[in-house]
């Protein structure tokens, strides 16, 4: 892609989300929505091939539907209640409906099948944008609607999409499928306790977003979308792929890795307000996510690539991709957890 237009587009990426942030009328909101999906469709689209196109038609329809119902909801209420303002979102059929569109954006259960078949069809970077970048805006407009939403939907939605999460990736061998499935999982954390605890909301999606990031990097670097081919990463880079378990790990919310740090704290949190079956819940689900982190892993570092052939090893050019952001993300997800007590503190400020 000629570098002008992807400056442009990645300009009009970040202008959509930053609109959305700043926004407190509905119109704006929806404004910063459109202009964000209008900015990746030709990103995901430049591979120009046929499941390239048919990922980037799937996510067209999917957003486009979820924008739809969200200006829907607002004039509904404005109409009803006479409010545009986000923080006064207040008839009952406006904030069920606002909180389904952005579950939908998002990709949660019960409206996530059409995440993973889109990930699927693209390349690594523009499912790393996909999974992260893009659930900022969404994420933001939940949080300022959580007050007024049924606190049982949310809790429902949450404990759905961490299940559906961990019970999706068993099966699959696709990398980028279990991606988009481990995004789920963790995207059912943050709604969980979103209702009880914003700031640890944030603090789940900021760690997500470092973890998935890490993960996504690796994977580009080692060329690998197959859970066969992980099995030629520890020839190629011993470091990386040693790392890259830890990662997975990490994802999987195992102590003594950043990712535990989250669950931990939400679970805690959960108990403190008196839902103990919902974090014995939580917890359950967690554990079919962390299988696969573990099948991964051990396909990543215990399994070698069955090599039948008897010719020579072919030649190692010289590695030209940069590494440093891989390195810089890789270890603030391994090694955030030691921090712990600071950022409870500052969570309770």
């Amino acid at each position: 892609m000629n570098p002008y237009v992807l400056t442009i587009l990645l300009s009009s990426l970040g202008l959509g989300t930053v609109l959305t942030f700043a926004s407190s009328h509905w119109l704006l909101a929806w404004m910063g929505l459109e202009i964000n999906t209008l900015a990746i469709i030709p990103i995901m689209a430049q591979q120009h091939h046929p499941r390239a196109i048919e990922a980037t038609t799937k996510y067209f329809l999917t957003q486009a539907t979820a924008a739809a119902m969200i200006l829907f909801a607002s004039t509904t209420n404005a109409w009803l209640m006479g409010e545009w303002e986000i923080h006064q979102l207040s008839h009952p059929l406006a904030t069920t409906t606002v909180m389904l569109a952005l579950a939908l954006k998002l990709g949660l259960a019960p409206v996530h099948f059409w995440l993973p078949e889109v990930l699927q069809g693209l390349e690594l970077t523009t499912g790393l944008i996909l999974s992260t970048w893009q659930k900022l805006a969404p994420f933001a407009l939940m949080i300022q609607t959580t007050p007024t939403i049924n606190s049982s939907l949310l809790v429902a939605i949450g404990l759905l999409s961490t299940l559906v999460g961990g019970w999706g990736g068993l099966n699959q061998t696709q990398l980028r499928k279990i991606l988009a499935y481990s995004s789920i999982a963790h995207l059912g954390w943050m709604v969980l306790i979103l209702q009880f605890a914003p700031s640890l909301t944030l603090l789940s999606l900021s760690l997500y977003i470092i973890m998935t990031s890490s993960a996504f990097l690796t994977l580009k670097t080692n060329n690998a979308l197959t859970i066969n081919t992980l099995a030629t990463s520890w020839t190629k880079s011993p470091t990386l792929a040693a790392l890259a378990a830890l990662v997975l790990l990490s994802l999987g919310g195992l102590p003594p890795l950043s990712g535990f740090m989250p669950k931990w704290l939400i679970l805690q949190e959960l108990t403190k307000q008196g839902l103990p079956l919902s974090a014995t819940l939580a917890a359950m689900t967690a554990l079919l996510s962390l299988y696969f982190y573990l099948r991964l892993c051990y396909a990543l570092t215990l399994t070698i690539y069955p090599n039948t052939l008897t010719a020579t090893a072919p030649w190692r050019l010289n590695f030209t991709m940069i590494t440093l952001p891989l390195s810089i993300i890789t270890i603030l997800a391994l090694g955030l957890l030691p921090l712990t007590p600071a950022v409870t503190a500052m969570l309770a400020l």
